[in-house]
């Protein structure tokens, strides 16, 4: 679908020199003498690639639609990660970079959303919040309860996490996977 040039929005999918894009920030500018553009940020979802493209009104510039399908994580191989499609059962490789930060959340039989572009894996999506156990916490320094304060923390996937001072080692907790931060006891 063909969208104008200032009609991008941030989020959006577009197909642009035969990569596929998405739109990270726009900034629409109307400067004293000349036409008004729209200043787009983008990065590329097959290589990481980031540029800055200026969009006249005039532009017209194709927005994509992609598909999503339901995947569930098996387990990793080396740097490799491999997804089973719940329907068909049939397994994909994707490199662990592909995910970022978020791969160390994975967890085995984890179900997560691929966004696919003409059946190409472009990210994977996994739960906003995980479960994990706190395997190191540091101890609390007495008097140190005036201020609402956190504590540095490690998880069993090793990621560091700032938690409550009444959380202590062994605690199962609830993190939120792309800002890595606490957000409650599990139940």
């Amino acid at each position: 679908m063909k969208i104008s040039g200032v009609d991008i929005r941030p989020g959006n999918i577009l197909e642009y020199e035969g990569g596929i894009w998405k739109v990270a920030k726009t900034q629409h500018t109307q400067p004293g003498k000349g036409g008004a553009f729209m200043q787009v940020e983008m990065k590329n979802l097959i290589d990481g690639r980031k540029t800055n493209v200026r969009f006249r009104s005039a532009d017209t510039v194709e927005k994509v639609r992609l598909d999503t399908k339901d995947f569930q994580f098996l387990y990793a191989e080396g740097d490799q990660l491999v997804f089973m499609d719940i329907e068909t059962y049939d397994q994909i490789q994707l490199p662990a970079d592909l995910l970022g930060d978020a791969a160390a959340f994975l967890q085995d039989g984890m179900q997560v959303l691929l966004e696919l572009w003409e059946e190409r894996p472009i990210s994977v999506q996994l739960p906003e919040q995980v479960e994990a156990t706190i395997v190191e916490a540091d101890a609390v320094v007495k008097g140190q309860t005036a201020s609402s304060s956190y504590k540095p923390a490690v998880l069993d996937n090793g990621v560091r996490v700032m938690v409550p001072p009444h959380i202590e080692s062994g605690t199962r907790i609830v993190v939120d996977v792309y800002e890595k931060t606490y957000v409650r006891k599990a139940d």
